[in-house]
């Protein structure tokens, strides 16, 4: 049995800050004025080996409100740099945030503790350095989110309120928020070494991350270009979830593309309630450079952002040749995830456009593919469709009578027995989804002080397939008034 920790004793080691000095700023977080915790998370404490029985709320809103450091821990903020909306910008880096320290569990995994709103740093750009409670309530429910839908992400142990306020959308409550992660480099790490003419340091930075993220490349002919194509492969894994959940990031500049291809640094993020291609979460984004239907095409220039960053390592042509095979790569892997939605396991020529034309109609009608997949994984047979189809349209057109029908057909061929075939749906559709108005509610509570349907979402998120009872009106349509809520970069 393996023995639990206390935060005093949990096992520190931290090998970024034994990187380079001109890499980071060494910086202690500013402490929060009256630090309280609003939510702890067991699921995650398991990757710290923490016990959470032993975990005191007293205790977690000091270390992680930044009113006492945390022992073993060596904060500092990282330099970085990256294309924000297409432009580079030479003066970024953790500007609200801290990289508290490396812990390594007794499976040999090391996990980044990140303290996001902990003051500023001298990457704030005159900003406070501070994070609101509205911002860090939508990354902490959205953190569980993703994760039960098992899409890769960042992933969060707790959130900290206070009674200190800054000016956002006026003035309100700020927060912190721990961040745990396997990787915080970010594409943007190369890309400062690059653009900085830093190449000796950049191939420093590679083979660090070759040595704690990806040590498999290393024995290969480059290993550079190997990790690079593993980067790609799982970025291009990750982008295919977005894109089958109509999860809309919105603000993918390169600083906030990942390393491992884990969903990182999210701001004016959306699930969509209804499919609608041209989507954009970001009101912001005024030219919708991140548009959902945009999201793998970005991805891949963001991409060519890191393989261009790479050139002191990797031939030119090499690297092309990779980032070739990006829409591909992609799209097979999109097609997989969309398949098993609809249980769909086995290979046939034609499933392509059997799915293709299926969300054609989503578009069409404006479909609510959260309830309409969940519909379809409970129906109780394979003639159930006009009923299903009643919760979506007034009537069943001839245009999804057509594509039922080969949909049958396709069914026929699939080996398993329709119980199985329940089952292996359920596991890949949800019946909850975090929807912007259920975030919108937890939020307005909060802000009153009353932190409970916080903490009541957090079950439901984890489990998203599973019956809530308690939370069944989640599974209906979303309320008129969601159509209103707008999200910005502040978001």
């Amino acid at each position: 049995m393996q023995a639990l920790r206390t935060l005093e004793t949990l096992n520190f080691d931290n090998s970024y800050a034994r990187l380079p000095e001109q890499w980071f700023q060494r910086t202690a977080p500013k402490p929060l004025k009256h630090a309280h915790l609003i939510s702890f998370n067991p699921r995650v404490a398991k990757h710290l080996d923490l016990d959470p029985c032993q975990s005191h709320p007293d205790a977690l809103s000091r270390y992680f409100g930044g009113e006492v450091p945390l022992p073993g821990a060596s904060p500092l903020a990282m330099k970085y740099t990256g294309h924000q909306f297409g432009h580079y910008n030479p003066d970024l880096g953790d500007g609200r945030g801290l990289l508290l320290g490396e812990v390594v569990n007794q499976r040999g995994e090391r996990w980044d503790l990140h303290l996001k709103g902990a003051g500023q740093t001298a990457f704030s750009r005159f900003a406070d350095g501070r994070a609101v409670l509205r911002s860090s309530i939508r990354e902490y429910l959205v953190s569980e989110a993703m994760h039960g839908l098992g899409i890769p992400t960042t992933e969060a142990l707790c959130l900290i309120g206070s009674e200190e306020f800054t000016s956002r959308i006026g003035m309100e409550p700020c927060a912190m928020l721990l961040r745990v992660s396997r990787c915080h480099v970010r594409f943007g790490h190369f890309e400062w070494l690059y653009y900085s003419r830093r190449h000796d340091e950049l191939r420093q930075l590679a083979d660090y991350c070759l040595q704690r993220f990806y040590p498999a490349c290393l024995d290969a002919d480059n290993p550079y270009l190997a990790m690079f194509e593993e980067i790609q492969t799982r970025t291009a894994s990750l982008v295919a979830l977005w894109q089958t959940y109509g999860f809309v990031h919105g603000v993918l500049n390169t600083d906030n593309m990942s390393i491992l291809g884990e969903t990182f640094d999210y701001g004016p993020y959306t699930f969509m309630d209804t499919y609608e291609p041209d989507h954009i979460a970001n009101k912001n984004d005024d030219a919708g450079r991140y548009a959902f239907f945009r999201q793998p095409a970005i991805v891949h220039w963001n991409l060519a952002c890191l393989a261009q960053a790479l050139l002191p390592l990797v031939e030119r042509s090499q690297l092309e040749t990779v980032l070739e095979r990006f829409p591909a790569q992609q799209a097979e892997f999109q097609l997989r995830r969309q398949k098993a939605r609809l249980g769909l396991q086995g290979q046939d020529a034609g499933d392509a456009q059997l799915v293709e034309r299926l969300w054609q109609l989503f578009k069409q009608q404006r479909t609510d593919m959260t309830r309409f997949f969940d519909c379809l994984t409970d129906a109780p047979d394979t003639e159930s469709l006009p009923e299903i189809l009643t919760e979506f349209t007034q009537a069943m057109p001839q245009d999804w009578a057509d594509w039922w029908t080969r949909y049958q057909q396709r069914l026929q061929q699939e080996a398993s027995s329709v119980p199985i075939r329940r089952q292996q749906m359920r596991s890949v559709n949800p019946r909850y989804l975090l929807r912007n108005y259920m975030a919108e509610e937890a939020i307005r509570e909060a802000t009153q002080g009353d932190y409970r349907l916080v903490n009541r979402l957090l079950p439901l998120l984890r489990h998203p397939g599973d019956l809530h009872t308690d939370l069944e009106s989640y599974r209906q349509p979303p309320p008129d008034w969601a159509r209103a809520i707008c999200l910005t970069c502040s978001s």
